[in-house]
């Protein structure tokens, strides 16, 4: 029997639920795995699977809007301070004294900065629950197999287990959406489970950086969620006051390391070569030296080796006042607009804000193009959990005795 045309099935449809669906399972299920084991996953599997969302939506036509979602975003408040500060990055090239390298480093933001966008312009208003569940899924297995290859050694694809401990700070990351969703589903036991795990995966690291980064995420989420106006307006002030007077801090923490950490620790020796660079050059506080400068300039003699390596000396090393006061706004705007997100996603989405801006202070490899992947990859998460807030209460069914 032939269907009528009305209920005939749409080939576009189907293919982009598949294509959807895939892509879902590649940045909530595959990538945590995979970062466990291969320093690369993340880089090519979350550009993947924007591809396939961008593609599903293509297909049934569910980016509509697109133009006005884009003006919305980039004449906010947070959208002109980040457009003020990929235009400095960029100015700063004219003075950098590593063209060749500073210009593929903004190539390369510049292009995880569209593929946020189009990840965003490319997810549904409404998300399925069926493909949510698969990231506290992800990361429950994630955290389960790295406890194992702690305990034993390690991974034989990555003996000198590096793609084992950014594994881990992707698993600290993205713990925070994970328990988000579970939230606001009611299951808070499973959600405790699933921070469980993630925190004796943190323990069992080296260098200790995804406890502190857990540790930091944990403290903004229950102040969250006991005050949901207070957390995020807190968290949005340290963040960006950290940034803004960053300069003041090797004056005022390097007695205080000196006296506890002893005078040759790396961090009495680091905060003192940033104290005599902002004394040997003030002027440069202005305009900074440029993209690129802090990481090549230990190659090249620049700056002594033991100078920081944290994302607040590099802001202001690099880019300068301009830089910093930029990135202060998008901070804050970032945060502050966040608080306006469910109850039940809040708390997730101020701890994810301070666990990564944790691990930029205390020196991750924030210029890496696999931290701003990771960085991508996590507000497109929390994009799409926010989109999976719809469901509403069924009314009771009321049942009239017939006369």
């Amino acid at each position: 029997m032939i269907r009528p045309v009305s209920q005939a099935a749409n080939p576009s449809a189907d293919a982009a639920a598949m294509l959807r669906r895939l892509g879902f399972a590649i940045l909530f299920f595959a990538v945590p795995l995979a970062a466990l084991f291969t320093r690369r996953a993340l880089v090519v599997m979350a550009p993947l699977a924007v591809i396939l969302l961008v593609l599903a939506s293509v297909l049934d036509g569910s980016a509509k809007h697109a133009w006005d979602k884009l003006t919305a975003l980039a004449t906010s408040p947070g959208g002109i301070a980040g457009l003020v500060l990929l235009f400095w990055a960029g100015l700063s090239l004219l003075w950098t004294p590593f063209l060749p390298q500073a210009s593929e480093r903004l190539l390369n933001i510049t292009g995880m900065i569209l593929m946020g966008l189009g990840g965003y312009l490319a997810v549904p208003e409404r998300m399925r629950s069926a493909n949510l569940y698969l990231l506290p899924v992800g990361v429950g297995l994630a955290a389960l197999i790295a406890v194992f290859l702690a305990l034993t050694g390690g991974s034989t694809i990555d003996p000198e287990g590096l793609s084992l401990e950014r594994g881990m700070l992707m698993l600290v990351l993205l713990l925070w959406p994970a328990i988000a969703w579970l939230h606001s589903r009611g299951r808070n036991l499973e959600a405790l489970g699933l921070a469980l795990a993630v925190a004796v995966c943190s323990l069992l690291t080296r260098d200790g950086l995804p406890l502190y980064g857990l540790v930091a995420g944990a403290v903004v989420f229950v102040v969250t969620a006991w005050n949901p106006v207070f957390g995020p307006r807190l968290t949005g002030l340290v963040m960006a006051g950290l940034l803004l007077f960053a300069p003041v801090l090797p004056f005022l923490l390097k007695p205080l390391a000196t006296n506890l950490l002893g005078p040759t620790s790396p961090t009495t020796l680091a905060l003192e070569v940033w104290r005599q660079i902002i004394l040997g050059e003030p002027l440069r506080l202005l305009t900074g030296h440029g993209l690129e400068t802090a990481l090549r300039g230990r190659f090249l003699g620049l700056m002594p080796p033991s100078a920081p390596s944290t994302l607040l000396f590099e802001i202001w090393y690099e880019l300068g006042l301009v830089g910093a006061v930029a990135g202060s706004v998008l901070l804050y705007q970032a945060v502050v607009s966040a608080r306006g997100h469910r109850a039940s996603v809040a708390p997730g989405i101020m701890a994810a804000f301070a666990c990564a801006y944790a691990l930029g202070c205390l020196g991750i490899g924030t210029t890496q193009v696999w931290w701003f992947t990771a960085l991508v990859a996590l507000v497109l998460i929390f994009v799409a959990i926010e989109r999976g807030q719809f469901r509403t209460k069924r009314p009771k069914a009321v049942l009239h005795r017939m006369a």
